[in-house]
């Protein structure tokens, strides 16, 4: 697979394609985050996607099955455990987590958050599971009058700590997620700690792009880290750096939305000739999703979609393009919280071979192991490589 130089992986964050088969043991069942959200809107328009084959894996309106995709497509099932962004992001590169991270959908022990108040010196606000534009809302005035970080969860594993810019300085909130994130360790190991600064005056709160994730790192070795071993190169964009606590990572780049991520891998696609650029796409998820706007949702996928041919057009010989993503986040349902489906799995390139069907993969970690497999490194063991079947 020598001939394979690049890989321009990007998650589209929580584009799901369907309920997998066990999720109404998550409360998920008919979820289908693509599906629903085309019906919600009378029908999406991605040409571009629906050409590398999209329109083949369901039923979604506004993209029929093109006769000839211009390159290979399938689903891939989540194995592991759970339905979070870092569960998810580690199965793809081939990790395998037969449990769940922890959640807390009481809020946090009370001897937990007394430790990470002395850690921090301060008193905190909230720990209860909320959304996080709502929390603000309610607590965001009483947070700049006392002081105190509003603290809060979700049905994700997640500690997530907000605060007014001009009341905690943003490298002061870091500081305090890291505290957060020594103290999350044992059976209270969170998958992510994140940072929500947000600005503005009470009743018209905002949150910033400044978000950081601070992750629990792997639980074991990754293609990611196979591949830096050997010298080839990482390059995360988005927060994919987060996820996987810096492992496995050469270079990295923050983001600040969909728009963003693309024009930073746009960038790398000029700049880098050789290596794994790997991209998430989080607005799907964190500004849409969770918020339950489907038409929001509907206009990011589009607005993606446009700028699809910017990217095939800087692809060279032994380039592969594949798009997929971690999980669902179906806006059209009562819950704000992920949906556990199905992710759709596109690759193309000058190299790959038109009109393959890959089927349904049983596992995320199929793709880490085709990854490997491109570049000539050993994989983790979990997960079956494709790639023979699309060069």
């Amino acid at each position: 697979m020598s001939h394979v130089n690049r890989v321009i992986l990007i998650v589209l964050d929580s584009v799901g394609i369907g309920a997998l088969p066990d999720a109404d043991r998550y409360g998920d069942a008919g979820s289908h985050t693509l599906a629903n959200t085309a019906r919600a809107v009378g029908g999406l328009r991605l040409p571009n996607m629906g050409r590398m084959g999209l329109g083949r894996l369901a039923d979604i309106l506004g993209v029929p099955p093109d006769p000839a995709p211009i390159g290979a497509f399938g689903r891939m099932a989540e194995a592991s455990a759970g339905k979070d962004t870092t569960i998810g992001h580690w199965e793809l590169m081939g990790i395998y987590s037969p449990r769940p991270l922890p959640t807390y959908p009481n809020g946090f022990p009370p001897d937990l958050m007394r430790r990470f108040e002395q850690a921090i010196g301060r008193g905190t606000l909230g720990n209860y599971p909320a959304s996080g534009t709502e929390i603000i809302k309610e607590l965001g005035e009483e947070h700049m009058r006392t002081g105190k970080p509003i603290v809060y969860t979700s049905a994700d594993s997640v500690f997530q700590i907000a605060a007014h810019e001009d009341v905690i300085p943003i490298e002061e909130l870091y500081a305090m997620c890291r505290t957060a994130r020594a103290l999350l360790t044992g059976e209270h190991n969170v998958g992510r700690v994140i940072a929500r600064p947000f600005v503005g005056e009470p009743g018209h709160f905002t949150r910033t792009e400044r978000r950081r994730d601070f992750s629990a790192p792997p639980p074991a070795p990754t293609v990611l880290d196979s591949l830096t071993s050997a010298g080839i190169p990482v390059i995360a964009v988005g927060k994919i750096e987060d996820i996987f606590a810096g492992q496995g990572i050469t270079e990295a780049v923050h983001t600040k939305d969909n728009a963003d991520g693309m024009d930073q891998t746009l960038a790398y696609m000029d700049r880098v000739e050789r290596g794994l650029i790997f991209t998430n796409l989080v607005d799907f998820d964190m500004v849409y999703g969770h918020r339950n706007n489907a038409e929001g949702y509907a206009r990011a996928l589009e607005e993606v979609d446009a700028r699809l041919p910017e990217f095939q057009a800087r692809l060279r010989p032994g380039d592969v393009l594949i798009l997929t993503a971690d999980h669902g986040c179906d806006p059209t349902t009562p819950s704000t919280d992920h949906s556990r489906e199905y992710v759709p799995l596109l690759v193309a390139g000058p190299g790959i071979r038109a009109g393959v069907d890959l089927g349904t993969r049983p596992t995320f970690a199929d793709l880490g192991a085709t990854v490997a497999e491109f570049f000539g490194v050993r994989g983790t063991g979990f997960g079956t490589s494709f790639a023979r079947s699309v060069l």
